[in-house]
């Protein structure tokens, strides 16, 4: 039986916990907040907070498997950073993300003390060290999954990135990492007896570490590919950022691809800051649309009323939004930094293009701006691919990853 371990429980790791489920194998999940939106409680708090709290809920995990520590995820949610700075600082804040996944990971290493019956923890990043200690003084199996590339390999390249855009460097939060935290990284990889990574890319990332665990990778999926015709647009072409708004993103990039297309060229950004005064960041949001935050219906909504999603990311681990615009029929343009290269065709799907390259981007819009034809076949050609990409293949993987996994760690008789 697997216990299962994330503070957030963001898509794939509902996911992967479904995946236990569904074979029979999931005994507990872990995290910090359920939500039941059907409660009461619900229909009196403000729209904002609803819609806050409803992508909480796990309604595709029996109740009887979760367990939650709710108490600073809470107060994360729902203070925010304005309000009492000194509770979100970097690390140490009370309500920052790193002391929620610390907290989670003291209650289910304590959890597995006591088990009277567990065969793995599936845990993740910053979230499994204590858990994975507990685990290996009583054998238990440890699978980590690692959602974004190493952080030595970030950490070069966020170096030459302050260089390069000094004035974006504010929203490279992971620049700021102490000693400490990635000390305790290092740890959880060396205590992990199977590492599961999204993408090559990340799984290339970490020729630079140090561990003695196979790594494997297993692709996340997409949702249900849209069904109706893709109808032909005419007007400006509509391209559609979805993402945090922070240079790993490549933002400063995209901007400067957008210079000279604004014409014929309209540009959606939807996601949120990650600090509060960036000033490029600043001026960019006021000439484009923005949208802070949708739920996820909204957010696939989006995706279909554009013409192309450009994530122009820096360092990614997957990137989750390239399969979602590509079921929604909207091609991508996307780096190699990115699971692109293991989902897109160049040039079929999509287009991958280098890192930092703000030309390359603009020269690819212009192309299918000037040839809707080619736009359009694009868009068919980016659903049919997202069809063989289902969360269905991912977690029938991921179940059989635990299966082997756990038949190599029980006794044999």
């Amino acid at each position: 039986m697997i216990v299962v371990s994330h503070p957030t429980g963001n898509q794939n790791v509902r996911q992967a916990a479904r995946a236990f489920a569904e074979a029979g194998l999931l005994q507990e999940f872990w995290t910090t907040l359920n939500w039941n939106r059907d409660g009461i409680a619900n229909r009196f708090l403000p729209r904002r907070i609803q819609e806050l709290l409803n992508r909480r809920s796990f309604p595709e995990i029996s109740r009887s498997k979760m367990r939650t520590l709710p108490g600073r995820e809470l107060g994360r949610l729902l203070l925010g950073p304005r309000s009492l700075p000194f509770l979100f600082q970097h690390e140490n804040g009370a309500f920052s993300i790193d002391q929620v996944s610390v907290a989670l990971d003291r209650k289910v290493a304590a959890r597995l003390r006591h088990m009277r019956k567990c065969d793995l923890i599936y845990a993740y990043e910053d979230a499994a060290l204590e858990s994975f200690r507990v685990a290996r003084e009583r054998n238990i199996a440890r699978v980590y999954e690692l959602p974004i590339g190493y952080w030595r390999a970030a950490d070069e390249l966020f170096a030459e990135e302050c260089e390069r855009e000094p004035e974006w460097a504010v929203t490279l939060i992971g620049a700021r990492d102490s000693g400490a935290k990635r000390a305790r990284k290092d740890e959880e990889l060396h205590l992990a007896e199977r590492i599961i990574v999204a993408s090559s890319f990340t799984r290339r990332t970490l020729a630079s570490a140090s561990f003695r665990a196979p790594v494997e990778v297993i692709p996340y999926g997409a949702p249900p590919v849209v069904g109706e015709p893709i109808e032909p647009r005419s007007g400006k072409v509509r391209v559609l950022f979805v993402g945090s708004l922070e240079q790993r993103k490549g933002l400063s990039y995209l901007f400067k691809a957008m210079e000279p297309l604004t014409e014929h060229v309209e540009l959606t950004l939807l996601g949120r800051k990650v600090v509060p005064d960036c000033r490029p960041l600043e001026i960019a949001l006021k000439k484009y649309r923005w949208i802070p935050s949708l739920d996820h219906a909204g957010v696939l909504r989006e995706m279909r009323e554009h013409d192309i999603l450009v994530f122009p990311s820096l360092f990614e681990g997957f990137g989750l939004v390239i399969l979602e615009a590509m079921a929604q029929g909207t091609p991508v343009i996307t780096t190699p930094n990115t699971a692109g290269p293991d989902l897109i065709d160049d040039g079929v799907e999509g287009f991958i293009v280098p890192i930092r390259s703000g030309e390359a981007i603009a020269e690819k819009i212009e192309l299918l701006a000037h040839n809707r034809e080619r736009l359009h076949e694009m868009k068919s050609a980016a659903r049919r691919k997202a069809a063989l990409r289902s969360w269905d293949t991912y977690r029938q993987r991921l179940a059989e990853m635990a299966r082997e996994v756990i038949a190599r760690e029980l006794p044999t008789t």
